[in-house]
């Protein structure tokens, strides 16, 4: 009889992190949403949640770990991660 893998704590781990960011996203999303009933323009509803997302980055890993963040982010930009046209498979 087969027996069935059981997954790795690192499995487990990713799956934790994986949930706590579709979490976080939905929070962001209903943010964006109050900002913008409230008559907030989304450029300035971005800049203001860049802001202080480094703000905190910077305040929990320090500059040089907000720098390390702003680098991965921008590789990733430029892979087109965050593109609108972008479509997940």
């Amino acid at each position: 009889m087969e027996r069935m893998m059981e997954p790795s704590l690192t499995d487990i781990d990713d799956m934790i992190v994986h949930e706590k960011m579709q979490a976080a996203l939905e929070h962001q999303n209903e943010a964006w949403a109050d900002g913008m009933a409230d008559g907030i323009e989304p450029e300035i509803i971005a800049d203001a949640a860049i802001a202080l997302a480094m703000r905190e980055t910077v305040r929990l890993h320090g500059e040089d770990g907000a720098e390390a963040m702003l680098n991965s982010l921008r590789e990733r930009m430029l892979a087109g991660e965050f593109s609108p046209q972008r479509s997940l498979q």
